[in-house]
């Protein structure tokens, strides 16, 4: 089925779509795990809070995620810890919090959440791992080490972060979601001063948190040039063997692998939105060769938001725009990002301190490399030729065979077959999109 395994296992609770004007304390835009959060959060604060969402709630980015609940961050934190060990002890505390308040709130919520191991492996040499080891343990966390995986890989080596999580995203966001107010079918296009506008009304909002994934002002911020957008592909494979945690490879195209029930996922094929990449081709075969008597059941395909430098832009959006909030940029970590994204923004809306604020800050500088090759990127398919261009800011559209869609190489932005909009920062559907 070309749709996620959650969806069979979850049921979502349908919401009105807005009819005529109203007012709140607090808008969300965008009716994903982050969105649902913050929302959720904000309630127990006793916020007057809104969600408005485009279609059905979780039907995004949240229902195609791998669902892995772990501060485990690939290499990451040597990383980081090159321009600062501060910033890279902050960041794994900050994961490490996350993980453990899915615990805490999964105890209320069916949501088949399971403590599961999480590994980083290599199928190169074990230099960066032991790398990412040796720093780990300067910050204070002793990550374990085993020289060899279950997998039908060669592997050379891997590191551990022991009790982390996994679960249903759907059943987790969907049972949160049906105490929230919320308003599906309900697309905002526009934001002016502390309005926003939909189709068949406006919401005015003392502040508005915008959590459509990728951040739709073009007028600041500048979040197109600060982030770009990859695909990555997964099977779900029945009676597969249960391997008992979570893994992921610590190369950007590598493979990662995961159990749900009687399923074995398997991930990978990725590639930036609107390139071409393994895709689920590569997955199908490296099936066909390992698990052939395991049937495909599911595949389906989600996508991500690199930033410069690693870390989530969390906090407000821009100065300009000093009452409107915004939580993207989760670089595949999306869980812990959409939980650190609601103790950060309710923490920021009611005046809390924030321990994490600065280091999420938006605003932080933006003086990376990957900055000019994502403007590169830019420039190119703007001057190219292209029988379709892209109503975010002119880019030529390339067809996606494997999935039937038109989608941007520039920011990330995707139409399916008949030109109606699926993936923002664009809010606008193809003009004439048969020709």
């Amino acid at each position: 089925m070309h749709h996620s395994i959650w969806k069979d296992f979850s049921h979502i609770k349908e919401h009105p779509a807005l009819e005529g004007d109203k007012r709140c304390d607090v808008l969300v835009i965008g009716g994903g795990l982050a969105g649902i959060l913050t929302a959720h959060f904000l309630k127990e604060a006793g916020i007057d809070c809104m969600i408005a969402e485009g279609g059905r709630i979780l039907s995004g980015v949240t229902a195609n995620t791998t669902a892995q609940i772990t501060a485990q961050n690939e290499l990451q934190y040597s990383k980081m810890a090159k321009s600062g060990a501060f910033k890279a002890k902050s960041f794994l505390h900050a994961n490490l919090w996350a993980v453990e308040k899915y615990k805490e709130m999964a105890k209320d919520i069916e949501c088949d959440l399971e403590i599961k191991d999480s590994y980083v492996f290599s199928l190169k040499d074990t230099k960066k791992i032991e790398e990412e080891v040796d720093v780990l343990e300067v910050l204070g966390y002793q990550a374990g080490y085993v020289d060899s995986l279950p997998l039908p890989l060669d592997v050379q080596g891997a590191y551990i972060f022991p009790k982390q999580a996994q679960f249903n995203p759907l059943m987790f966001a969907g049972a949160l979601a049906e105490k929230l107010n919320i308003f599906e079918n309900t697309f905002v296009r526009e934001i002016k001063g502390n309005t926003a506008f939909a189709e068949k009304g406006v919401i005015k909002a003392d502040r508005i948190v915008v959590a459509t994934h990728f951040p739709f002002i073009n007028t600041s911020g500048f979040y197109f040039g600060k982030m770009y957008q990859k695909r990555s592909y997964v099977l779900a494979l029945e009676d597969g063997p249960d391997y008992d945690g979570m893994f992921v490879d610590q190369e950007p195209c590598g493979m990662y692998f995961r159990n749900y029930r009687n399923y074995l996922l398997v991930g990978g094929g990725d590639h930036r939105t609107g390139k071409k990449g393994g895709g689920f081709e590569e997955l199908k075969n490296f099936s066909t060769l390992h698990y052939s008597c395991c049937p495909e059941k599911y595949h389906w395909a989600t996508q991500d938001c690199i930033t410069l430098d690693g870390l989530p832009y969390i906090g407000r959006y821009s100065n300009a725009l000093p009452d409107v909030y915004v939580a993207t940029g989760f670089n595949e970590l999306g869980m812990t990002g959409s939980m650190l994204s609601a103790r950060v923004l309710t923490e920021r809306i009611t005046g809390k301190d924030c321990e994490y604020g600065e280091l999420f800050n938006p605003a932080r500088s933006a003086l990376h490399a990957r900055l000019f090759m994502n403007l590169g990127e830019s420039v190119l398919h703007l001057l190219s030729p292209a029988t379709k261009r892209c109503t975010h800011l002119g880019c030529g559209l390339k067809w996606n065979a494997a999935e039937h869609t038109w989608d941007c190489p520039c920011h990330g932005s995707r139409f399916d077959e008949h030109g109606k909009v699926i993936e923002n920062p664009a809010t606008k559907n193809l003009k004439n999109p048969n020709n």
